[in-house]
């Protein structure tokens, strides 16, 4: 079979687009072709690469603008997806582009000190004794320490696209939830302060981040841990935490929000006033009413009762699970037996 590569090419400022074609042999992946470009057809093309084993993330580009592990990826199954034998390779998005494919990660590990990424150990922690962990507390992290640092996560990410200078690559939040959530760690609520001026509440909830993620990860899950962990630690005071708490109280209390308290709630009178013209604008089109009552959802007690089992998964995450109904377990039962 074969198939036309249309590679991005960037070198020394100018960019174009240059076709090769390849004959795709089966199992070869993306890498595997690219290395084939440049060995027979033209050495000037640059991409990086290592391992070849899907551990060092060297490799991550973009396929037909969606990031892919290059070693990894067959070709035939981008064929087969997106029906056609003509594939748009580039490097990934969301980064500064040094040649054709390579890009610069310095920026990007930059923003990834900001968040303590080391473990600070406890006071108690010596040479002699070590520092014992249960096979419990080394799961709440252990699949976290998966994150090879390939980028796809940052290059979909739409927050970063609209602005990166507010908000950190989806990696440094899963490396932030990784020593968060590991209970050798001296200073969780230091480390929480530091990812939460870093822009922790500024995510979209695109979940981009983890349908790209190549090891299977859950960035955008990683996120919402963290966000968790802001309440425990008393790090909620900021317009973010604000508002999921007044969002949580509208629903716990109604089953509906109150859209024209949410503001208010989130920001402040002051802040919330100067908004004034917006909320004007839907008073005179009907979308808000300040004086109506607020409405109570006829099925306030099923959905009380969905707030207190999502409660109690969170509380207890070894017994939380599905089953192949997709149904979510809850301390061991099905939803539908917590409603009952």
């Amino acid at each position: 079979m074969d198939v036309k590569l249309t590679i991005h090419r960037f070198v020394e400022g100018k960019e174009w687009t240059q076709d090769y074609n390849v004959t795709v042999t089966t199992g070869m992946t993306v890498l595997e072709a690219l290395t084939q470009i440049k060995e027979k057809q033209d050495p000037t093309l640059s991409f990086t690469c290592s391992c070849r084993s899907s551990i060092c993330g060297a490799c991550a580009v973009r396929v037909n603008g969606n990031a892919e592990l290059a070693c990894e990826m067959l070709v035939e199954k981008l064929v087969e997806r997106y029906q056609t034998n003509e594939l748009t390779i580039q490097p990934l998005g969301n980064f500064k582009v040094l040649r054709d494919l390579i890009v610069d990660w310095d920026p990007k590990y930059a923003e990834l000190k900001k968040i303590k990424p080391a473990l600070q150990p406890k006071a108690d922690t010596s040479m002699e004794t070590g520092c014992l962990q249960s096979p419990a507390e080394f799961n709440k992290y252990k699949k976290l320490a998966g994150c090879i640092l390939c980028g796809s996560c940052i290059s979909e990410c739409n927050k970063n696209t609209l602005n990166q200078g507010d908000f950190l690559p989806p990696f440094a939040f899963v490396k932030g939830q990784k020593f968060t959530a590991d209970s050798r760690d001296a200073d969780p609520k230091g480390r929480l302060k530091a990812i939460v001026d870093a822009g922790l509440w500024r995510c979209f909830n695109c979940q981009e981040c983890t349908a790209k993620c190549p090891k299977g990860l859950d960035p955008a899950a990683a996120i919402e841990h963290l966000k968790e962990a802001t309440f425990r630690y008393g790090l909620a005071d900021n317009v973010g935490a604000k508002h999921a708490k007044a969002i949580y109280d509208d629903i716990s209390e109604s089953g509906m929000l109150d859209e024209a308290k949410l503001n208010i709630k989130s920001e402040g009178f002051f802040a919330a006033g100067l908004r004034a013209p917006m909320a004007i604008r839907l008073m005179k089109v009907g979308k808000m009413d300040p004086f109506e009552s607020h409405p109570v959802n006829p099925e306030i007690k099923t959905i009380q009762k969905l707030v207190k089992a999502a409660e109690a998964a969170s509380k207890d995450e070894q017994g939380t699970g599905t089953v192949a109904s997709g149904e979510p377990l809850i301390k061991g039962k099905q939803v539908g037996e917590v409603l009952a």
